[in-house]
């Protein structure tokens, strides 16, 4: 029997969309159950309050719970490493580190490829570091602490988090860029490192911004600048380090990722609902008490950052001779 022509187009047309039917109305079923958020930090600290802040976020908004479930280690590789192997249905999510551009290259040996193995969803936010100093130190602005810093090469500290951390390589940036020479000391995390920057035992540190602002508010350290391109609310009065070092760049970030061939509808989905949650008031309020800027991306977008930050990250670790602990 032969169709007619505009029959036939008809039917054509409903052939070439029937298959991508199913993937819709998962979506738009989507989400069924629970879904699990890996943080890959312990419970407590920004990374996980920010976690949590999405998560009952997207539980209001589409319907169903949003679990936050810690997988700390092994500088977050256990937890990123959990999502990068998990089905890739929607239905396990990570909450990523800033880390995972510095790991790429610290780590010679990873069970996963995160570029490869991770669908970026959703950036979250940009938070500064600051740059603080002992009040014993008399240098007042950058310039006046790398003249202080070149005048005693070797004989200034610097604080970190830990080695790989983002305190360390924006110090190491720092030094890079500068021409300093700094000893590096690296803690167990940046509450201690901090409770040494005060005592004096250490001289400076690239704080992230939620860690200290506290301290630097009392007067207890002295701000010399945030790390982003451009001030921080939080911290209005303090210049950049890219007014005195031109190019300088160093900041941490969340967003949020899923495995691999997850169903790019779902991935749609979740952004548009994050990104709505960025421009909400008490969300941008919230964020803003962790010392955070909402910075609302496309998953493209996300995706270029990321691998852009993996390569600057890259180079400083290797210019550094940065080793794992």
């Amino acid at each position: 029997m032969k169709l007619p022509r505009r029959r036939f187009l008809h039917l054509a047309a409903g052939a070439v969309v029937l298959p991508f039917l199913p993937r819709v109305a998962m979506a738009q079923a989507y989400p069924a159950r629970a879904v699990r958020i890996i943080v890959p930090v312990a419970p407590g600290g920004a990374l996980d309050i920010t976690a949590r802040l999405m998560a009952q976020w997207l539980s209001e908004r589409l319907g169903q719970s949003f679990i936050i479930e810690n997988r700390p280690g092994a500088s977050t590789n256990i937890g990123i490493e959990a999502v990068a192997h998990a089905v890739p249905d929607g239905y396990t999510l990570l909450l990523i580190p800033a880390s995972v551009t510095v790991n790429a290259t610290l780590f010679e040996k990873l069970n996963f490829n995160f570029i490869r193995d991770i669908a970026p969803v959703a950036s979250i936010s940009r938070v500064p570091l600051v740059m603080e100093v002992n009040l014993s130190v008399p240098a007042k602005t950058v310039p006046e602490f790398i003249a202080y810093a070149k005048a005693n090469p070797g004989k200034v500290t610097m604080a970190s988090g830990g080695t790989g951390s983002t305190s360390h390589v924006g110090g190491e940036l720092f030094k890079i860029m500068t021409g300093v020479d700094m000893l590096h000391v690296p803690y167990r995390g940046g509450a201690p490192a901090l409770t040494d920057l005060l005592g004096g035992q250490v001289q400076v540190m690239f704080s992230p911004l939620p860690e200290s602002i506290a301290t630097v508010k009392a007067g207890k350290v002295r701000a010399l600048a945030v790390t982003t391109a451009t001030r921080s609310e939080a911290l209005p009065d303090v210049p950049p380090v890219g007014d005195s070092v031109a190019g300088f760049e160093a900041s941490t970030w969340q967003g949020i990722g899923a495995p691999t061939g997850t169903p790019p509808e779902i991935i749609d989905r979740l952004n548009k609902e994050i990104n709505a949650a960025l421009a909400d008031p008490q969300i941008k309020a919230r964020l803003a008490d962790l010392g955070s800027i909402p910075a609302p991306m496309s998953p493209a977008a996300f995706e270029t950052m990321i691998v852009a930050e993996t390569e600057k990250w890259g180079k400083v670790v290797r210019t550094a001779n940065i080793k794992p602990e």
